[in-house]
């Protein structure tokens, strides 16, 4: 696994966790989702990303958007 991979996948994980989360319980965690949907307009742009530095760290490979 690539962080490119790790890094859809964390982000796919965390929008669901906070729309589920939402849905039953309250609708303050729909804070997460949205967290996470600005982070990943703003890494598009500027090539920052904390889940790519944090992945890297953890020794993954960097595929051929997150290569620093």
């Amino acid at each position: 696994m690539t962080i490119d991979s790790a890094v859809m996948a964390f982000a796919g994980i965390m929008i669901l966790a906070g729309i589920v989360l939402a849905c039953f319980t309250s609708l303050l965690w729909l804070i997460l989702p949205g967290f996470v949907g600005l982070n990943l307009v703003q890494a598009a742009f500027t090539g920052f990303c904390p889940a790519a530095i944090a992945f890297k760290k953890l020794g993954l490979k960097p595929g051929p958007a997150f290569n620093p």
